[in-house]
């Protein structure tokens, strides 16, 4: 009998251990989750551009491209063409638009171009996508001799009337120069966490908020008006 009551003690604390195991890992997932959030929110808060928050449902199925699913779509007025980012900077931007949820590509896809801008130099470049590298960028079309240095941080340019200005893209990572090319191979790591996205922010293409064209005045100039009383 005291046998069967020791065991029976065992398995009790053993299933208590358990739960508070599976607890602990709970708490330090919010913990991460929240820091991750505190971190969205101050980046947030830069940008004046208007945003809706989403979360990441699941990568897309196509493993030949790098595309995630978030929670919002048509429904929530989430449009193709937006940029979205998570708490260290670009993620990517909504390809495709469902009643209920988005298509988001990410930046270092194959079809992904993105306009930036070095903090350092002030040059501004096009940072494409290059998954075969481990899922970085790269800086296509630079001279061998272009100022570019390993730890330059790049950040949209905001000239394509998409991605906000100041949004951190990447990071140069290594630049390679050969005697044999004219340009230079510059690879760049991305800030964003394009493998472990949560929560993102998708922002509203900034061509959306530019006003629209005056329309044109069928009034006559001054001048002109003047010449043809004349005749």
């Amino acid at each position: 009998q005291d046998l069967q009551v020791a065991q029976s003690s065992e398995a009790a604390a053993r299933k208590r251990l358990a739960v508070q195991a599976q607890r602990t890992g709970q708490v330090e997932q919010l913990e991460l989750e929240n820091h991750r959030l505190r971190k969205l929110l101050a980046l947030r808060d830069k940008i004046s551009t208007p945003g809706l928050a989403a979360e990441v449902l699941y990568d897309a199925a196509d493993p030949y491209t790098r595309k995630i699913i978030i929670d919002k779509g048509l429904t929530q007025g989430i449009e193709a063409g937006s940029p979205v980012i998570d708490e260290a900077g670009v993620l990517g931007q909504v390809t495709r638009v469902h009643p209920l949820i988005s298509e988001v590509t990410l930046v270092i896809d194959s079809d992904q171009a993105i306009p930036v801008l070095n903090v350092r130099t002030g040059a501004r470049s096009v940072a494409f996508g290059d998954p075969t590298h481990g899922g970085e960028l790269e800086l296509r079309f630079m001279a061998g001799n272009a100022d570019v240095q390993a730890g330059d941080l790049l950040t949209t340019s905001g000239v394509d009337g998409i991605y906000p200005a100041g949004l951190p893209v990447a990071r140069v990572d290594r630049v390679e120069r050969r005697a044999d090319s004219a340009f230079a191979r510059i690879y760049c790591v991305p800030q964003a966490l394009v493998t472990g996205a949560k929560h993102v922010m998708v922002l509203k293409p900034v061509s959306v908020q530019i006003p629209p064209r005056p329309a044109p005045d069928d009034t006559p100039h001054p001048a002109a008006a003047r010449k043809g009383a004349r005749k």
